[in-house]
Formats: structure tokens, C-alpha cells, sequence
């Protein structure tokens, strides 16, 4: 039926009109039928399939309806150009096993078919139907959809602690969303920053601590957990640990500085850890990997409502790992309890309690001593420790936070964490004085006694309003960090023996040796920090973007035992962008920040190091293509920090020195997303050409000139996968990736060098279903090509070819 009233007269157009206005209301919609013999544009991008129906019910006006859960993890098919709502519909869900059904009454309906023909049997009964409406639960992007298969997002909130869309943020921000996670089976958060530009696993005590180079510098204590400070060195022992990803979400990198927002951080970025949160929709998830060296580990993942009218919703993740290593007398043992619990106390408040708990049990990596301008040539099993050097850790996390909506345009939100952690063990064994016959003497460093506790809030107010023609988004806020960290006694460096490749021997560790010659202890001090902060994001008219900020910290550490303040600091850390987007899928930024860095440790003697300062300059560009699909990032940056921490050379391994000045300049390159439907990609590429000690404090051995350690001139990884959309091979995904990194300096002396190293992995994984439940079977290849390779400064050993198998279940 065609309506055309222009020439109806007055009564019969307003009768037509009603009863046109009412079709839709009795299941009918013969405007939109009549319509669809007409093209329209289309520009639908893949995204989960609700999502992809209100893009077409928006375009098309039709109503489309189908039965509750039928769409749970099925991913639209783009749809770009002129096309009919009808063959718009079709195409939408071509090869999804789905067909697009119209009955007797009018109505369009998704049914499930039996083939993978667009259109279903005649015979087939049409189901309940329902509206879609809303967004997939999370950010718009769709974010904390448990199926989204997505490479990239499209939005982040760690630089700017706001929901901004990336090419509007005049800084370099990147995500690696946990579909990356799952194709690669990332288990330590290290291996998921291999993905981002200008970041390198930094050396630590027995590498079992996460810490990072961000370009070029130190980010130990800048791992970031929803925001909040989530550090994983303990104190000034070095010891730490890692901290798990069962309930990440996704991971995002912020470059340069970040002061303003977060405080005393490092210069080079903060590594923010998302973690997953209740979603009203139930989803549960059990998987069981298996792998090489004995590597055993299960992980669940439960969420859904506690209550009909989803007032309460929770969330539950766990994690047992039992594995070995390549390496002799390394092995880890770890158990994680995450739940979460949700409540929506209105439409305008919410607010959420949640619990970590993370046991570890593990014997730590040796670190490969250098003989000459290299590494020692050992065998990568060969263990330069000892049996009994082991380390357990329980670590305890409590938090709590909450939001309300004062309007539609302004929020409070109050976060609070409390952090617990104590430690203990045998410490660490490692090679010294390593002679050409391969002999060797044995030290060992042990902590005894380890405590941190940690209390973090933060409180922030966020708004928008106009002045004119300019539209702001207006974040103040303050911060308040304490921490308690203590040491009953830290033993540095005794040796208890000497070893030798061909002949190792074994040495048990001497009690006697535990004497105040070598004591670094003890050690009890208490750090406060606050910090205020205001920061402006401005739309202005001509598609221009400012930001800009202003931040007041202060920091006292006072040393309990002694009853003295230790340092008093205080900085006033500014930060400002602009950012032009004169073309959609184009934005240009430049930006200058300074930054008040973290607690700079102390020297051999007890003596607190000045307070590290840093500044960045930093310019690039930032394209996305089809609607946010694939976007890149590539960046151009200048930093300079103060006050850098090196290995003094006349009091190794643990003793450090403060020279007066460091810098980095380099160019990165970043991309994700889709580039063709089921083809995806994340890539990245770093020059950096200069990184470098500047300035020396007038020490007269101090290596001025020196490249800084571990900081390769070039690197740079690309992973792709294809998942087969259609026929036959539909749920197979194949997948394959590689690592590269340059030659660099084993340390800030540069007295001996890691050669550079090429890796290549792989994978493969099926999905089928079996009633409601998705099953997937998956594959990784990690070192395809069992390169031997240096993966960190400190000298310690990547791993061999490492196969890893999984089944995961989800539904």
C-alpha cells in the first residue's frame, strides 16, 4: 500500500495519517514496506547485533523485533552504500544463521533458519518478538560486551579521567581490549603491552614484578588499577609482584606525564589496569588452558543480576595457576578471587563493593650475568640461582565506590581502595664476578618481614556546560594516598659460595650471613600524598578541541623508626592541549605537560633521593576509518626527567645514584581494528633515536652521553587474525603475529649490550555451539621459531617455543 496525501483534502489526509500513525502500534508498518522499494544510505559498521539493529531502525524506520537472547553473541556484518531496508536487513545478518521473517500481520521478525539462506522456510513459526532498544551495557562502543570481538575502542578514560572519544584527546592513548587478551591467551599483564608502542618490560628482582619502560623510563610504580594506584614493587625492598588478568577488561596505556590526574607518577605513562564490571545481562565463562613447562590454569567468569528489578548485580572471576618454566627451579602457583557487587540504588546512584585476593607461590627467574660486552652464552634452562630462592606473597584489595548524577550534566564520584600485602620467603640468588671458565660467586638478597598497606581516595566532580559558543567538560577533583610499608630486615648481598656452569653446586642459604653487615633494615615509613586538581576540555567552534589543567601535590614520608620526616615536597604540575579534527576520520594535537614523579627511593646510606620532575612536548596525528573500525595513532614526543635513578657502578647490583637529567625523543606508531570483516589487526612501530643521559650533578663518574639501558632504537610487534565469517569454515580463526626489537644497552653503564631478537606466534581456534552454550577451542604458537632471545634488561631469558591449549565454554 502506497500513502501519498500532498493532494488528499483536509479530513481524509488527517483520517490517512491516523490510521498510517497507528499501523505500527498494531504490529503493522506498511509506510515502511512501501518505503522499502526505495534505496537509502547506509553506514552500519560490524558492532553486536543489537547495537547494529538500532543503527538500522534508525536509518530505515522499520521495527524490527526479535526473541530475547537469540542475539547474545552474533556480531552484525557491515552494511555501507544504497541499498533497500530490506536488502539492508538481509545483508545485516547474512551468514549469522539468522533470517529475517515477515508475517501475515506485517511485522518483521529475526528468527533463527535452519540454513544459512538469508530467507527462512515458509513454514517457520514466528517467535515472541521484542523492540530493540538501548545500548549494549558499558561505553557506546560497546565496550563491556563479554562477545565483542572488537581490536581497538573507540573511546578511553584514562587520559582525561572522562568518557572522550580518543581522536577528540590531544594525547597518546592507547587500549588493548580483551579480545586481543583471549586470541593471544595473555596471562601476565607484560605480554598484553607488547601490543603498545614505546613500551618495554623493564628488569627487575628475579623478574617476577611488573614493571615497564614507557618511553624509555622507569614505570615501576605507575601500574594503575580502574584509576587508582595499583603499585607492584613493594616499597624500596624491589621485590613485588604480578598482578593477574583474569577480571581484566581491557588494558590502557597513557604516554608522557600524567600528574595532573593521577599525582606522583612516572614520566614516561601509567599502565591503567580495567577491570570487568556486573552487567545486568547474565554471562558465565569457564576455561581451561594448558601448555608447555606443566602450565595449568582455569579461570571463571560469572555476572548477571542478584535481584528481578536488577537493583543488584554481581560479578565473580577466579584463577588457579599451577606451572613450571624452561628455566630450573622456577615454577609459580597462584589463586585470584575477584567478586564484585553492584548496586543501583536509583536511575541517578549507583555503587559498588568489590574484593581482590591474590595468593602467589613462586621460585624466581636468575638473571644471566655478562661476560664482556655480553650475556654469558648459557643455556636457557641453566639457572644461575638456587633451589630454595622463593618468594610468597598475599596480596588483598578492598574498594568501594559510588556516582551520583546531581543533574543531567554534572556527577560526584568518590572511589576508595585499601591495599594489603605482605610477603616473605628466601629471596633471590644470582650470579656475580663471573670468570671465563664459568665459574662464578653466589649472592643473595632477602627480605624478611615485608608489610604494605595502602589507602587511596579520590573524589572527583565532572560537568558540562557552554559559555557562549564554547562547550566545556569540567573535571575537579582531589586525591588522598597513605601508605605503610615495612621491613623487618633486608639482607644485601652476602655470598655464600661459589659455581660454575659445567659444575653447578648448590648452596644452602647461611643464617649466619643474616648479620647487620649486610642489613639494609629495618625499615618503617609512612607516606602521605595530596594532591588537588582542575581540568577543562573545551569544544570550540571550527572542529578544535582545548584541554587544559592544573594540578597542586604534596608528599611528606617520614620514617617511623627514627621519628623524623625523611621529605616534604610539593609541585604545582600543569598540563595543555589542542587538538584540530578538520576531517571525521582525522585529528591533529599538540601538547605540553609536566609532571611530579613518585617517591624517588633512597641511597646505600638512607638518604631520600630529590623528587623526580619531568616535561614533555608531544605532537601527532589520529585517523579512524569506517565509523571507528581501524584507527592509528602516530605521535611524536621530546621528554626530559630530573633526578633519574641509575645502577651505581661502584655499588652493584642494587646500589643506584641520582644523576641530574635524562632524555628521550622519539616517533611512535599505533593501529588497530578491522580492516576488512573478520580480518583484524593491532600493530605498532618505535623509532627512537635518542635516549640519553644529559646532565650529571657534578659526579664525576657519572655517564654522561650513556644510552639508557634497555631502550632499543627500534621496535615494534604486529598481530593480525581472520575469523572465517560464511560456509563451511564459519568458526574457524586463524591467526599469526611478530615481535621485533633492536639491539640495546644492558644498563644505564653501557658496558655491555642485548642483541636484538626477531620472534614470531601463532594461533588457531574453533567455535561451534551446543544448545545456548559456545564452546571455543584455541591454539597458540608463542616463539613459533624457538628464537634464544634477551626479553629485558638484567639479562633474563625470553621463552623457548611455548605451545598453549584451551577450552573455554561461555553462555
Amino acid at each position: 500500500m502506497h500513502l501519498n496525501t500532498s493532494n488528499t483534502p483536509g479530513a481524509l489526509r488527517q483520517l490517512t495519517l491516523a490510521i498510517a500513525l497507528a499501523l505500527p502500534a498494531l504490529g503493522v508498518s506498511q509506510l515502511a514496506l512501501a518505503a522499502g522499494n526505495q534505496t537509502q544510505q547506509f553506514d552500519i559498521p560490524t558492532q553486536p547485533l543489537a547495537d547494529a539493529l538500532n543503527a538500522f531502525i534508525a536509518t530505515s524506520d522499520w521495527q524490527v523485533g526479535f526473541p530475547a537472547g537469540l542475539a547474545q553473541d552474533v556480531r552484525a556484518n557491515p552494511v555501507y552504500g544504497q541499498y533497500t531496508p530490506q536488502q539492508a536487513l538481509d545483508k545485516l545478518v547474512a551468514g549469522k544463521g539468522l533470517a529475517v521473517r515477515q508475517a501475515k500481520d506485517g511485522s518483521m521478525t529475526l528468527v533463527k533458519s535452519t540454513t544459512v539462506e538469508p530467507t527462512p522456510p515458509q513454514s517457520a513459526t514466528t517467535l515472541p518478538t521484542m523492540k530493540v532498544t538501548g545500548k549494549t551495557e558499558g561505553y557506546e562502543d560497546g565496550s563491556a560486551d563479554p562477545y565483542n570481538p572488537d581490536y581497538n575502542r573507540t573511546n578511553a578514560t584514562t587520559a582525561t579521567k572522562t568518557n572522550t572519544p580518543i581522536m577528540e584527546t590531544p594525547f597518546s592513548i592507547q587500549v588493548v581490549p580483551k579480545q586481543v587478551l583471549q586470541d593471544q591467551q595473555v596471562v601476565r599483564v607484560e605480554d598484553a603491552t607488547k601490543n603498545v608502542s614505546g613500551v618495554m618490560k623493564a628488569g627487575n628482582i628475579g623478574n617476577g614484578v611488573d614493571s615497564f619502560l614507557i618511553r624509555g623510563f622507569d614505570t615501576s610504580n605507575s601500574v594503575y588499577r580502574n584509576g587508582v594506584l595499583f603499585p607492584s614493587v613493594l616499597g624500596s625492598s624491589g621485590f613485588g609482584l604480578k598482578r593477574d588478568t583474569a577480571n581484566l577488561e581491557r588494558i590502557e596505556v597513557l604516554k608522557g606525564p600524567a600528574s595532573i590526574l593521577y599525582g606522583r607518577a612516572e614520566p614516561g605513562g601509567i599502565v591503567n589496569l580495567v577491570t570487568k564490571q556486573p552487567l545486568a545481562s547474565p554471562f558465565y565463562s569457564l576455561q581451561q588452558q594448558f601448555g608447555s613447562y606443566d602450565f595449568y590454569r582455569t579461570t571463571a567468569d560469572a555476572t548477571g543480576p542478584i535481584t528481578k528489578d536488577d537493583t543488584l548485580l554481581y560479578r565473580l572471576n577466579m584463577d588457579y595457576e599451577n606451572s613450571g618454566s624452561f628455566q630450573d627451579f622456577v615454577d609459580n602457583k597462584r589463586v585470584f578471587v575477584a567478586p564484585v557487587v553492584k548496586w543501583n540504588i536509583s536511575p541517578k546512584t549507583q555503587a559498588t563493593l568489590e574484593l581482590e585476593y591474590l595468593h602467589t607461590d613462586n621460585q624466581l627467574q636468575s638473571p644471566i650475568p655478562n661476560l664482556g660486552n655480553r650475556p654469558v652464552s648459557a643455556p636457557r634452562s641453566y639457572s644461575f640461582g638456587q633451589p630454595w630462592s622463593d618468594q610468597a606473597t598475599d596480596d588483598m584489595l578492598v574498594g568501594i565506590n559510588w556516582s551520583h548524577a546531581l543533574n543531567d550534566n554534572w556527577t560526584l564520584q568518590h572511589r576508595f581502595n585499601a591495599n594489603f600485602t605482605e610477603q616473605g620467603g628466601d629471596g633471590a640468588a644470582f650470579a656475580t664476578k663471573f670468570q671465563p671458565d664459568g665459574s662464578y660467586t653466589v649472592r643473595t638478597s632477602t627480605v624478611k618481614g615485608l608489610e604494605a598497606d595502602r589507602y587511596f581516595n579520590t573524589v572527583n566532580l565532572t560537568g558540562k556546560f557552554d559559555t557562549g559558543v564554547l562547550h566545556h567538560s569540567l573535571v575537579f577533583g582531589g586525591d588522598y594516598y597513605r601508605t605503610n610499608e615495612k621491613i623487618d630486615n633486608q639482607y644485601c648481598c652476602p655470598p655464600i659460595g661459589t659455581s660454575s656452569i659445567s659444575n653447578p653446586v648448590y648452596l644452602a642459604p647461611l643464617a649466619d650471613l643474616e648479620t647487620s653487615k649486610y642489613a639494609w633494615g629495618p625499615i618503617s615509613h609512612t607516606t602521605e600524598w595530596y594532591g588537588i586538581f582542575l581540568q577543562d576540555q573545551v569544544k570550540l567552534p571550527f572542529n578544535l578541541h582545548a584541554l587544559a589543567g592544573l594540578r597542586y601535590d604534596n608528599a611528606v614520608t617520614e620514617d617511623n623508626l627514627m621519628n623524623a620526616t625523611i621529605n616534604d615536597d610539593d609541585q604545582v604540575s600543569p598540563r595543555g592541549g589542542l587538538l584540530w579534527r578538520p576531517l571525521q576520520w582525522l585529528s591533529l594535537y599538540g601538547s605540553y605537560t609536566e609532571n611530579f614523579g613518585a617517591s624517588n627511593g633512597f641511597d646505600s646510606n638512607g638518604k631520600a633521593f630529590s623528587p623526580q620532575t619531568a616535561q614533555q612536548w608531544e605532537m601527532g596525528g589520529k585517523t579512524e576509518f569506517w565509523n571507528g573500525q581501524l584507527t592509528a595513532t602516530l605521535s611524536y614526543f621530546e621528554l626530559t626527567k630530573q633526578n633519574l635513578q641509575i645502577p651505581d657502578p661502584n655499588n652493584l647490583p642494587f646500589g643506584l645514584i641520582a644523576v641530574g637529567e635524562a632524555q628521550t625523543h622519539g616517533v611512535e606508531l599505533d593501529v588497530a581494528g578491522e580492516i576488512l570483516p573478520g580480518w583484524r589487526v593491532i600493530g605498532n612501530y618505535t623509532y627512537m633515536p635518542f635516549a640519553q643521559i644529559t646532565k650529571s650533578n657534578d659526579l664525576a663518574d657519572t655517564p654522561v652521553g650513556n644510552r639508557l639501558g634497555n631502550v632499543p632504537r627500534n621496535m615494534g610487534s604486529l598481530w593480525s587474525t581472520y575469523e572465517f565469517q560464511y560456509g563451511t569454515l564459519s568458526g574457524f580463526k586463524f591467526g599469526a603475529g611478530a615481535i621485533a626489537v633492536d639491539e640495546r644497552q644492558g644498563r644505564d653503564t653501557d658496558d655491555y649490550q642485548l642483541p636484538g631478537y626477531v620472534t614470531m606466534n601463532a594461533m588457531a581456534s574453533y567455535d561451534w555451539k551446543i544448545g545456548a552454550s559456545k564452546f571455543t577451542a584455541q591454539v597458540n604458537i608463542d616463539n613459533l621459531l624457538d628464537k634464544t632471545y634477551f626479553q629485558t634488561g638484567g639479562s633474563y631469558y625470553g621463552a623457548p617455543r611455548t605451545v598453549l591449549g584451551s577450552i573455554r565454554v561461555s553462555f
